[in-house]
């Protein structure tokens, strides 16, 4: 039963704390290339000591194995000092932001502007700019959610996309 779960596939949202020093996302990255691993996203801002330290959040996929591994060799790195697995190590809440750009002219019925206008109020995007041939939608949310959201915009004239990737925190009173 353990060699199963060693070779289930699972993604992973990986936090890393730093020392916010050139050099260090590029020693990250270099690490899931030069083996293969892929990111799904990545997310980097300083976070505390006066922007001394920087997180790093991480989301990627892999068996157990593959992840612990990835765990292992960013522990491994210099100036990483903590590396925690969200995804396992207990319950964490995970967020992006999007903006997303919708074109439907009026000239053209209006009808996917109308739909596109209830679309996303109801999954509680706010217009960020409109034209009379555009919008630009933001939103917040997890990523299945955002996801659902550009996939009924598509056929209203989905034009651009532009991401943040994750950011995660552990909930409660755990920390990285």
């Amino acid at each position: 039963m353990a060699n199963d779960n060693m070779n289930s596939f699972r993604t992973a949202t990986i936090a890393v704390l730093v020392d916010n020093e050139p050099g260090i996302l590029a020693r990250v990255v270099g690490l899931f290339s030069g083996r293969g691993y892929n990111i799904d996203s990545l997310t980097v801002a300083a976070v505390e000591d006066g922007g001394q330290r920087s997180r790093i959040n991480i989301v990627t996929s892999g068996t157990e194995m593959v992840i612990e591994q990835i765990k292992a060799q960013l522990d491994r790195l210099v100036p990483v000092h903590r590396v925690s697995d969200l995804s396992k190590d207990g319950p964490h809440l995970a967020r992006e932001m999007m903006m997303i750009k919708v074109i439907c002219p009026h000239r053209e019925g209006g009808q996917n502007r109308a739909e596109a206008l209830r679309l996303a109020d109801a999954f509680r995007a706010r217009v960020v700019d409109a034209s009379t041939e555009s919008f630009v939608f933001e939103m917040t949310g997890d990523t299945a959610k955002l996801d659902a959201f550009v996939e009924l915009m598509r056929p209203l004239g989905l034009a651009e996309i532009s991401r943040t990737g994750v950011a995660a925190i552990a909930r409660g009173t755990r920390v990285i």
